[in-house]
């Protein structure tokens, strides 16, 4: 055991809490045990993954982890740390002027907006990031209810029987093959493709910049609108356009709002950005539920002016079996299985902590 161990300061998030469980002996007993609870339904062994990875973290571990709620509480407590971890905290020439024996900064995901590289660069502090594959999965799963809704696949799984198609109003009648190709012979109306059409990223953060590279893969249009324009040579390597907020509502085929959780965010969608999307339309929301004013969609759900809704996370968790959302067939609820499984986070948070080793101490 160290007489005196690595001190690493840490903002606060249910993820970045695993820092912690892993590095810090202090740490409660209960706070590990519902991480291994959390972890089970993909990693039954939990206690051996921390064992294995405080082998492989050499002389951080034992280290002090010191868990910031807030700016003011990570300038706090910097004077002792050599290594930081911040997700949306700012790291400047204030921060660094408070940490003496920093460093390393490491950055819990892969955008730097929030820190001073340049700054960190003078005073001899790294600066490390790791592309998150929770945000990965999270890209997948939205392009996952996009192409349920796209070829309604939620509304025709299993009906492969004449009688099962009449069971859900759609009557079978053979084409005449001697004339015809064979494809769809259930004639089930309303899909639609991914390729040709416009997508509506609002939100280009780590997540919405995955989403839209897959969407580039699928060979849609890709528009977004966030309050600070990205710079032309990102634009370019994303494949991205600029639109303005009504105009990106108006004219997307696919509307994803990919927006922090912030009072600023909260029905960031209302009655008005609803209306003012292109009839028809899908929604995809994979960030939070309420970016979305749930009283305004159900209402554009039922006029049918919205042409379908996907969700993950839900407003209400667990949900209920009477949720209004539940009876529509254009709208698919899942829950809360964006990022999953796991082992997404478990290895974003193995990246992290032998980065900072290999910072620290090779």
């Amino acid at each position: 055991m160290n007489s005196n161990p690595p001190i690493v300061v840490v903002e606060d998030d249910p993820w970045t809490r695993l820092i912690g469980v892993v590095l810090d002996p202090a740490t409660s007993q209960e706070r590990c045990a519902a991480f291994a609870d959390f972890m089970s339904p993909d990693e039954p062994d939990f206690a051996g993954w921390c064992q294995g990875l405080r082998a492989r973290a050499g002389r951080l571990y034992p280290s002090e982890v010191r868990l910031v709620p807030s700016d003011a509480e990570l300038r706090v407590n910097l004077a002792p740390a050599c290594a930081l971890v911040v997700e949306s905290f700012a790291v400047g020439a204030d921060e660094l002027g408070c940490a003496p024996r920093l460093k390393v900064v490491h950055k819990y995901g892969t955008l730097l907006r929030n820190i001073d590289v340049a700054a960190c660069a003078a005073a001899g502090v790294r600066v490390l990031g790791v592309r998150r594959r929770a945000n990965i999965a999270c890209a997948e799963h939205a392009f996952a209810l996009m192409l349920t809704l796209a070829r309604r696949i939620h509304r025709i799984n299993g009906l492969i029987s004449i009688e099962q198609l009449s069971a859900a109003n759609f009557p079978y009648r053979p084409f005449d093959r001697r004339h015809v190709p064979g494809g769809n012979w259930g004639r089930i109306a309303g899909t639609r493709s991914l390729n040709g059409s416009t997508i509506g990223i609002i939100g280009l953060g780590e997540i919405g910049r995955e989403i839209a590279l897959r969407a580039a893969a699928f060979g849609m249009e890709i528009w977004y609108f966030q309050r600070t324009r990205l710079p032309p040579c990102e634009e370019e390597a994303l494949r991205v356009s600029y639109r303005p907020l009504d105009a990106l509502l108006a004219e997307s085929d696919w509307v994803v709002p990919q927006l922090p959780d912030d009072p600023s965010t909260r029905h960031f969608v209302g009655r008005e950005q609803l209306a003012l999307m292109k009839r028809g339309a899908c929604l995809i929301n994979v960030s939070r539920a309420e970016a979305v004013e749930r009283n305004a969609l159900i209402d554009a759900l039922r006029s049918g002016h919205l042409g379908g809704f996907a969700l993950d996370p839900l407003y209400e968790e667990p949900g209920r079996f009477v949720d209004a959302l539940l009876g529509f067939d254009n709208v698919i609820l899942t829950p809360h299985m964006a990022g999953s499984p796991r082992s997404n986070g478990l290895q974003d948070i193995e990246d992290l902590i032998t980065g900072l080793a290999q910072a620290l101490f090779e």
